[in-house]
Parts: structure tokens; C-alpha cells; sequence
């Protein structure tokens, strides 16, 4: 559900970016208000485990893949707009170290995965858990919210898409950006996540909900139990991290994320595209550290491995910064 560089324009990303401002300034002020010194560094732990699922790449007959987003999850736990800010960071860090997603794209795919994805997510979550007052209650609202969530999102990823060659192409009707109308990126997009993505997410979100509710029930916001041992989450992160290169058993490429240099013999909606969309020949190159989440002269399951230590790490470690420069809330009331 990445969106790549110049897959879109500049002006949709402009646009994107321009909404996405609004709900990083709400979802800011929201967090402030609500969260605590104390537990600001556990939106760095929700960011680890968003950025540990999208890793977790699952294959689809054919040769695509796709994987969970967590954002649901860390909505349950934190909140949705914790949740929005979590996922955020595990995104721009992707962006900017692992070339996860286009820098021209950022305000796009957080529009898709920080703010769509666990703010539907969470409502679904809320209206069953409201209603079922139990376990059952939340591991149903979970379930549900979080497939929800995730097909809302891909609908827009897919709708971003898809607009973009009616609105920008040459004067031979050549798309500049993405080469695909609606008609295809629809179907593309919602064929895996009301499949075997959705399903990914549905296992991701609800496993860890229950592992949280058991060993540090504190973390879930509206648990009764104040637990607050957070000593078990960080030893599950370990446990994923090891585990990654599990994510390196798919093959292929995620639906509209192609290289520059292979879009053009991509074949998508039972043709051949054979050509490559100008914007996408002739635009910005963001150069990563670690391109694809490899190292270079390490082995591909190191350099995974490692990637994902550096992206849980950073993830931790700022919001433990934000953190430490925040002042203690004051209780005036007596």
C-alpha cells in the first residue's frame, strides 16, 4: 500500500499533504492533552510494531504481496490519534532510510495509513466492543475494525491511483504518473487486502491485542486492569524482529510499486503497458541507506534483521526524546 515516488503528482501529492495537515495538528494537541510523561514512549512501541508488520510481507497468487499496517492495533491500544502519530513515524522512517514508500508521497500514504486506516478501525472497534462488553467484545471489534480499516485504506490508495491518468497525461493521452485508471487500480488494490491481506491484519491486530490484554493489560487504554509491566511487549518486538525474514518468502512486487524501470513490461488488467509514464522517467530520486531493507554485504536475512532492529530502535528512541523533554502535568485539583 506504499505509495512509490511519482506515482502521483505533484499535485495530488501537494493536496495530500495539505490535508494530512490539519489531523497531525489535532492528533498532536489530542496527544499532549491525553498522554503522560510516562507513557509517551509507548506510541515509539506502537510505531515498532507498525513498523514490524508492514515487514511481514504476505504473497498473493500471481506474484503480489501485501501486509498489515497495525493501525488499528496501536488505535486500541493508545488511541487513534496516538495511532495516527505512531504510524507517522514508523512511516517516515521507512521513507527516508529504507525508500519504503515515495518522499513526495508521504502526506499520501499517511492520509491512507495514519489517519484513514486506524481512525475507521477504531470506530468499527468501538461500535462492537461498546455493545459486547467482554473479551469476546474487543477481540471481535478488533477483528472487524481492523479489516475494515485496512480495505478503506487500499480503496483510497487505489482511488489516488486511479485518478491520476484521466487528470495527467501528454497530448497522446500517455499517462505522466500512474499508468492505471480506476478500472484497474480498484480491482488490483481490493482483490488482496479483502483477501489475504485483510486476513494478515485481522491475525496481526487481534493476536497482539490478546497478548497485551494478558501480560500488560495496563497498556490497552480502556482496560480496567492498571497493570502496567510493559516488560513482555518488549520481549514480543524482539520475538518479531528475529522473525522477519519470514517477510522475504514473498516474491514479487506489491501492486503499484514497480520501479521506473520495470513498469513498462508490467502486465496489469490482461495488458502490457509498454511504456513508461514521463513523470515517473525524469523525476526526483530519494538514495536510502538501505534500499529494500538489505545491507550492503550482508546476507538478505541479516541486512532484514537489521534493518528492523534500526527501525524499532529509532522509532523507540524518539518518542522516549519526546518523552524526556515533556514537563510533568500538574494536578490542581484537591
Amino acid at each position: 500500500m506504499h505509495i512509490p515516488e511519482h506515482y502521483l503528482s505533484p499535485q495530488t501529492c501537494a493536496v495530500m499533504t495539505a490535508a494530512m495537515l490539519p489531523v497531525w495538528g489535532h492528533a498532536m494537541k489530542k496527544v499532549k492533552l491525553d498522554v503522560s510523561k510516562e507513557k509517551m514512549p509507548l506510541l515509539g512501541v506502537g510505531a515498532a510494531f507498525s513498523f514490524l508488520g508492514m515487514m511481514f510481507n504476505v504473497p498473493l497468487p500471481g506474484g503480489t504481496t501485501g501486509h498489515a499496517v497495525g493501525g488499528t492495533l496501536i488505535a486500541i491500544l493508545l488511541g487513534p490519534e496516538a495511532a495516527c502519530l505512531a504510524v507517522t513515524i514508523a512511516l517516515l522512517i521507512q521513507a527516508l532510510l529504507f525508500g519504503d514508500g515515495g518522499i513526495l508521497a508521504f502526506g499520501a500514504n499517511c492520509f491512507n495509513m495514519a489517519f484513514v486506516l486506524p481512525y475507521a478501525g477504531y470506530f468499527v472497534y468501538r461500535l462492537i466492543a461498546d455493545r459486547i462488553s467482554s473479551e469476546k467484545g474487543r477481540y471481535m471489534g478488533a477483528a472487524v475494525g481492523s479489516y475494515v480499516g485496512i480495505n478503506v485504506a487500499a480503496l483510497c490508495a487505489a482511488i489516488e491511483f486511479g485518478i491520476q491518468p484521466a487528470l495527467f497525461h501528454d497530448s497522446m493521452g500517455q499517462a505522466l504518473y500512474c499508468p492505471y485508471g480506476l478500472s484497474v487500480s480498484i480491482p488490483a488494490m481490493m482483490a488482496g487486502h479483502l483477501t489475504l491481506f485483510g486476513l494478515a491484519e485481522v491475525i496481526f491486530t487481534t493476536a497482539i491485542v490478546a497478548f497485551v490484554g494478558k501480560a500488560a493489560p495496563g497498556m490497552i487504554q480502556d482496560a480496567k486492569s492498571r497493570k502496567s509491566a510493559n516488560t513482555p511487549v518488549y520481549i514480543l518486538l524482539a520475538v518479531l524482529i528475529c522473525a522477519v525474514p519470514l517477510g522475504l518468502l514473498a516474491e514479487g512486487t506489491a501492486w503499484g510499486e514497480w520501479g521506473a524501470d520495470e513498469i513498462a513490461e508490467v502486465v496489469s488488467g490482461g495488458k502490457v503497458l509498454g511504456y513508461t509514464p514521463a513523470g515517473m522517467a525524469e523525476g526526483f530520486e530519494w538514495s536510502t541507506l538501505f534500499p529494500d531493507y538489505s545491507v550492503a554485504g550482508l546476507p538478505d536475512a541479516f541486512g532484514y534483521i537489521l534493518s528492523a532492529i534500526i527501525g524499532v530502535a529509532l522509532a523507540i528512541i524518539l518518542f522516549r526524546l519526546i518523552s524526556a523533554a515533556m514537563k510533568e502535568k500538574v494536578n490542581y485539583a484537591k
